[in-house]
């Protein structure tokens, strides 16, 4: 049974049920002062909070969507390689391989040009070497003939931190809103490119071009367009990408889209900060080098640099999200800029969780897909 089963959920309740039943049980015949009994009442109560506290982990973890596996948990990976030749001439040489495949089942059929189709995909940076795995959506209308010429615009999606990919599709649901929206002729139809903003495990590195280290914002602002562009019909013109993400990748999206607007024309943050972080996870980002610190600070940039041509969505609560100041903030500082779009969904209450983004994402990639196509 998988980490996230809930079968394995309700087991752990029932075991911590039956332990505290037993406590109570037994709590009279322990109640003795020998070395045995305290051991016992030890023990039981040990074991009693150890099987709430797992109970507790589990039904975060199936709320948030931290950890996929057991193995994930426990730090292995159990991903299947990707053999990928980058001779010049190998039969293999393209950046992205496809390594499984697996359909939507919203329509009323399962075949691709009825339901569409996630593909998982390994993916190597042609410039930054960085290899990650990844999930793409693709519509039904991909596969249908009368569509056969047409590109598509795309959407790069992000988890947070540490994230899982798959949690975007089986938790946030990102393909089953895009192909509803689509269907009911609210938005277009769009390729979804899903994967963690964490591409250098275990480190964070906040898409950050870390000196000496991975360099992350390249990979997400030329080799993953590069590699998409090279194995499926998406626009190439500008105006035909935008990026989507929450609580870490959600200052990912906003800030590849200050920084590299002629790639992607939108950038949503769902519950987002402003400013990267340094914190063990992330280690030391900057080198000590103050200009890449502030260029990594989004209100910095959005007042210091150039106003980009882009436009951006940002999402908060008045009642139980932590940003909602800093977000006020940051939508006034775009505004002033007089060259950057800036929107928002500012719910009455929400926390900083699926529930909550699950509420946003429709509205988000209607907006998206009102901006995206080739101009």
């Amino acid at each position: 049974m998988g980490l996230t089963s809930n079968k394995v959920l309700v087991l752990a309740i029932l075991l911590a049920v039956l332990l505290f039943a037993g406590t109570v049980w037994l709590w009279p015949r322990l109640a003795r002062r020998t070395w045995h009994a305290v051991t016992g009442r030890v023990g039981m109560l040990l074991a009693t909070q150890v099987a709430i506290f797992v109970c507790v982990a589990l039904a975060a973890n199936q709320a948030f969507g931290f950890y996929a596996s057991w193995a994930d948990l426990f730090g292995q990976e159990n991903a299947p390689g990707v053999v990928v030749d980058n001779s010049a001439h190998g039969r293999n040489g393209g950046p992205l391989q496809v390594i499984g495949t697996q359909q939507v089942r919203l329509g009323d059929g399962d075949r691709p040009h009825v339901s569409g189709q996630i593909q998982q995909v390994g993916i190597v940076g042609r410039t930054t070497h960085i290899a990650s795995p990844a999930f793409v959506y693709l519509p039904p209308e991909y596969f249908q003939p009368q569509y056969r010429t047409r590109t598509f615009p795309a959407a790069v999606v992000l988890t947070g931190y540490p994230g899982t990919a798959q949690a975007l599709i089986s938790k946030l649901r990102y393909p089953h809103t895009a192909q509803e929206l689509a269907r009911t002729g609210r938005a277009q139809p769009m390729i979804l490119v899903m994967l963690r903003p964490t591409v250098a495990p275990p480190r964070d590195t906040e898409c950050v071009d870390v000196p000496g280290g991975p360099q992350t914002e390249t990979f997400f602002a030329k080799d993953l367009p590069d590699a998409l562009l090279a194995h499926y019909r998406v626009g190439r013109k500008p105006g035909s990408w935008g990026i989507v993400g929450d609580s870490t990748g959600g200052y990912c999206a906003l800030k590849l889209a200050l920084h590299h607007p002629e790639v992607y024309a939108a950038g949503a943050g769902l519950s987002p900060y402003y400013r990267a972080p340094i914190d063990p996870t992330t280690g030391d980002l900057f080198q000590g080098n103050r200009n890449l610190r502030n260029r990594a600070d989004l209100l910095w940039s959005v007042k210091h640099l150039p106003a980009p041509d882009t436009s951006l969505l940002v999402t908060s609560s008045r009642l139980g999200e932590g940003n909602y100041r800093s977000t006020l903030r940051f939508i006034d500082a775009v505004k002033a800029t007089n060259r950057t779009r800036i929107a928002s969904i500012i719910l009455d209450s929400g926390g900083h969780n699926f529930n909550t983004w699950r509420r946003e994402i429709p509205a988000t990639l209607q907006w998206m897909s009102g901006l995206l196509g080739d101009r």
